[in-house]
């Protein structure tokens, strides 16, 4: 019997061992591959959002038993030197001793030369949460008292803000009633008053939300979002986000899942997705959250394989959020497991871009996909 489990235990361990020797093709450029912590005073963690301070990294996400229950909170984290500092919470859903709400999908936003801003829903569903704002001085160390943002206002749904050309603060975000939609809502200075722009969509034709902002030259935009319908949808605008396209699908599947997305310096676009296709009877287009994937663009339209971040069949890796900062590298963070928030640190200059066709992911010789199937041409 002991002979047995031995001849298992090293089988498991060689097929984990040539398993992550064919992840390994598809993380060129990875520098850093770590949790935020490894242990916390909450079972789960979702909806991930990092920025860079002027002091460095900063992330925040919700935790606290599950998703929904009152007792979830808004926790951050700040990057000192090579480690994550341990989880405190900044914000809640108490409205009073006899009522709490559940917090949910925190943003953060470090305004040019300005404070710190986080944005945070309060509310038993995103039906009919209400969005809230803190803002730090100190790079996140303290925050300022919670401030209610105006009647109808969320903030950005999901996905960071972009500071434009003509120094509005465009928020992305979405709302989710009769139907989803997607929407903007404008600060001309740094969050402290709003314009609303849209809904783009009626929630009937397409159903999207949880927009990233793309930046192009001369005021041009896009927007990548999530939907039901089995594709990333997109919208575009030439006139600095005033007015925009119809919603479209892009070649890029989507499992009714977020993704995010970032306009890097030498402008290409990167998203951070779950590259699945659910199948075509699937209930609101909805798949599942793995693996999770990284693919590049010059012009928003056709799009590179670069990366994948995790391809494990258990569980979900979700909910990303994309940034880059001063020195030109990338960061990502992302749910593990609902358990764990993960980081990763990307070197873009190293990716290197397969082209996707009709929607499928591309080939490279000797990968395993999660499915268990061995690829065995280019």
């Amino acid at each position: 019997m002991n002979k047995v489990i031995t001849i298992i235990a090293f089988f498991l361990l060689f097929v984990c061992s040539q398993s992550e020797a064919q992840l390994s093709k598809w993380q060129k450029g990875i520098l850093v591959d770590e949790f935020i912590f490894d242990t916390a005073s909450f079972p789960e963690s979702h909806a991930a959002t990092i920025a860079e301070t002027p002091k460095g990294l900063i992330a925040a996400w919700f935790g606290g038993t599950k998703e929904r229950n009152p007792d979830v909170e808004i926790w951050i984290s700040r990057r000192e030197g090579n480690h994550w500092t341990k989880p405190i919470s900044v914000a809640n859903g108490i409205v009073k001793d006899s009522l709490r709400y559940p917090t949910w999908n925190p943003v953060l936003y470090q305004v040019p030369n300005g404070n710190l801003l986080l944005f945070y829903k309060i509310g038993p569903s995103p039906g009919t949460w209400k969005g809230w704002m803190k803002t730090s001085k100190d790079n996140g160390v303290t925050w300022s008292t919670a401030k209610a943002l105006p009647e109808g206002f969320i903030g950005p749904v999901k996905n960071k803000p972009v500071m434009l050309s003509n120094g509005v603060l465009l928020s992305p975000s979405s709302k989710e009633g009769k139907g989803w939609t997607v929407h903007f809502e404008a600060s001309p200075d740094s969050g402290r008053t709003w314009q609303m722009i849209g809904p783009i969509n009626d929630g009937k034709t397409t159903n999207a939300i949880q927009p990233s902002v793309l930046l192009y030259p001369k005021g041009k935009l896009q927007i990548l979002a999530r939907s039901k319908d089995r594709a990333v949808v997109q919208a575009w605008s030439t006139d600095n986000g005033k007015t925009w396209s119809d919603l479209t699908p892009t070649c890029l599947p989507n499992n009714n899942s977020g993704t995010d997305a970032v306009t890097l310096k030498d402008g290409r676009q990167l998203i951070v997705y779950n590259h699945v296709l659910p199948p075509a009877d699937a209930k609101n287009g909805k798949g599942a959250r793995t693996p999770l994937n990284i693919a590049y663009s010059k012009d928003g339209t056709t799009w590179y394989a670069a990366l994948i971040l995790e391809d494990s069949p258990i569980s979900q890796y979700s909910y990303p959020s994309i940034i880059q900062s001063k020195d030109g590298m990338v960061h990502v963070v992302y749910t593990w497991r609902r358990k764990k928030i993960k980081y990763v640190k990307i070197d873009p200059a190293k990716l290197k871009g397969i082209k996707i066709e009709n929607g499928q992911w591309p080939a490279l010789k000797g990968y395993q996909t999660p499915s268990g199937a061995v690829v065995t041409n280019e």
